[in-house]
C-alpha cells in the first residue's frame, strides 16, 4: 500500500472531521483527488457552470467537516461519502439553477461513456440523481455501487474493497445497476 493511501486509512480511524488540526492533516493529503472527483463530476456541465473543481471540492469539504462525526471504516468509505457530498452541492446548485430558470436552459451532464456502456450520452443530470436515488431505495448496494464509481471514478477493484465483496460480486452488480439505469433513463 502506497504511503498516502496508508496516512489516509490511518488518520480515518477515529478521526473527527470537526477538529481542525485532524481536519487540515487528511484535506493536505486527499485533497488532489477530490479535486480530480470533483474535475470529472464538473466535466460534462454547463460552460458557465457557476462551480469549479476547486469550490466543489471546498462546498464539499464544508459539508463533511460541519456535519456529524462519522466512524470511516476505510479510505473508500471516506471517498464514497466525499463523493455523496459532492454529489448533493451539485443537486443543491442544480435546483436553485433551475428554479430561476424555471426548466429553461436545463443542464446535460456527459457521462464518461467507460463507465456508462450504453448509456445516453447527454443525461440532465437531476434525472440521473432521481435515478439514483430510486435505485438506491430499491438496492441500497447498488445504489452505493454506482454513486462510487460515476461520481469518484472508482475502480470496480477499489469498489468491490469498499463494499466488502468480491470483484466478481461488484462487477455483477454493475452490470445490473447499469442496464437498470439506461432503461429508467430512456423512459425519461
Amino acid at each position: 500500500m502506497p504511503d498516502a493511501r496508508r496516512d489516509v486509512t490511518e488518520i480515518l480511524r477515529g478521526i473527527d472531521l470537526r477538529d481542525p488540526d485532524a481536519a487540515e492533516e487528511l484535506l493536505s493529503l486527499v485533497y488532489d483527488d477530490l479535486r480530480m472527483v470533483a474535475a470529472r463530476q464538473l466535466s460534462g456541465e454547463r460552460p458557465d457552470h457557476i462551480l469549479r473543481p476547486t469550490a466543489l471540492v471546498h462546498e464539499a469539504w464544508l459539508r463533511l467537516s460541519g456535519g456529524a462525526r462519522v466512524a470511516y471504516e476505510s479510505r473508500g468509505h471516506f471517498f464514497r461519502i466525499a463523493a455523496r457530498a459532492m454529489r448533493q452541492v451539485l443537486v443543491d446548485e442544480a435546483r436553485r439553477h433551475d428554479a430561476a430558470k424555471r426548466g429553461a436552459d436545463a443542464r446535460a451532464i456527459t457521462i464518461d461513456t467507460n463507465l456508462a456502456g450504453e448509456m445516453p450520452a447527454h443525461l440532465q443530470f437531476l434525472e440521473l440523481h432521481d435515478a439514483l436515488e430510486r435505485l438506491e431505495a430499491l438496492e441500497p448496494q447498488l445504489g452505493r455501487l454506482v454513486e462510487m464509481r460515476f461520481f469518484t471514478g472508482l475502480t470496480l477493484d477499489e469498489v468491490a474493497d469498499a463494499l466488502g465483496v468480491s470483484r466478481r460480486k461488484a462487477a455483477k452488480d454493475w452490470a445490473a445497476a447499469r442496464t437498470w439505469l439506461r432503461e429508467q433513463l430512456a423512459e425519461t
